[in-house]
């Protein structure tokens, strides 16, 4: 298996800069995850690994060599944009991807037909795709993806559409390719799926790298400053401590509730306010902050950051 490299990559769209200078690896083995809000230069990104585009400058490499039409052979790639033919069947759409990636024709039809068992499917062999639930084309998507045992694996929001069941169907499947040493790519714009399911990120931001590593290092750089309380009773001590400035609230409800600790607030001051107002207390943990609270805070710094150069 091979190591996937973007090395210095740059791409502009007339006075457009999609992507500056852009470096991360992908390692067999492991998932990376690539973020970034809307218009950060991530599709961008793929596009380039993926060669439907070529970068104006840098270079991406898989292995040893630099990306082109031999390494499209030996990817799987689930864009954002869906791309099935409605109105052909779905053994005869499955076999004719996996014969574009070189299968022979009795090869393909043994793996669409595992495949399609796989994912409790195999009655949909003889029927058109437009007659599925766009969850079933979702799943038919991913299938194309896969079906020639890929080497790298690009994956652009792989779970939309799909219900808690099929999430966690895809994602033992995804868990299963990277136990065997593929190279994984996943875009996503929900948090706690690249948080359950990455070993690695990369944050773009206007199209330059704000953020990347190890993921559990990456958390460990912001600290443990956020507090978890379930509770019985009243909320009201967390107005009282937004009010002198202890804790931003994250999230709430009637018993439940995640704090960020500001200005040097000390996690026991939260829990004796807390105590003063509270029924009952049946937790109360100091965490990392969650990946969606990095997320905001990288993107608003490096933004803030963008508009102070140029007042």
């Amino acid at each position: 298996m091979h190591i996937l490299s973007i090395e210095g990559v740059t791409k502009r769209f007339g006075k457009v800069l999609a992507v500056k200078d852009v470096s991360f690896t992908a390692h067999p083995g492991r998932i990376l995850g690539l973020l970034g809000p809307n218009g950060a230069g991530k599709t961008t990104t793929i596009r380039m690994i993926a060669y439907i585009m070529i970068p104006d400058s840098g270079r991406v490499l898989f292995g040893d060599r630099q990306v082109g039409p031999w390494s499209q052979q030996r990817m799987g790639y689930l864009p954002e944009e869906r791309g099935l033919y409605k109105k052909m069947k779905v053994g005869d759409q499955l076999g004719y991807f996996a014969e574009l990636k070189g299968l022979s024709r009795k090869e393909s039809v043994k793996r669409v037909k595992y495949w399609l068992d796989r994912f409790d499917a195999l009655d949909w062999y003889g029927r058109k795709t437009n007659e599925l639930s766009k969850g079933m084309q979702q799943k038919l998507q991913f299938i194309t993806s896969i079906l020639h045992e890929p080497d790298l694996l690009i994956m652009d929001e792989p779970f939309a559409g799909l219900d808690p069941i099929n999430v966690e169907l895809l994602r033992d499947v995804i868990m299963e390719l990277k136990d065997k040493g593929r190279t994984i790519l996943f875009a996503s714009h929900r948090m706690e799926q690249v948080e359950e399911l990455c070993d690695d990120i990369c944050l773009i931001s206007r199209g330059e790298i704000v953020l990347q590593g190890a993921l559990r290092d990456v958390k460990k750089q912001f600290g443990r400053n956020i507090i978890v309380i379930v509770f019985e009773g009243s909320d009201r001590f967390l107005e009282t401590l937004e009010s002198k400035q202890k804790i931003e609230v994250n999230q709430r409800s009637t018993s439940r509730a995640e704090v960020r600790l500001i200005n040097n607030t000390p996690s026991r001051e939260v829990l004796d306010e807390a105590l003063r107002h509270v029924d009952d207390i049946t937790r109360f943990e100091l965490i990392e902050p969650p990946l969606r609270e990095i997320f905001v805070s990288a993107v608003t710094e490096q933004q803030g950051d963008e508009t102070a150069s140029h007042e």
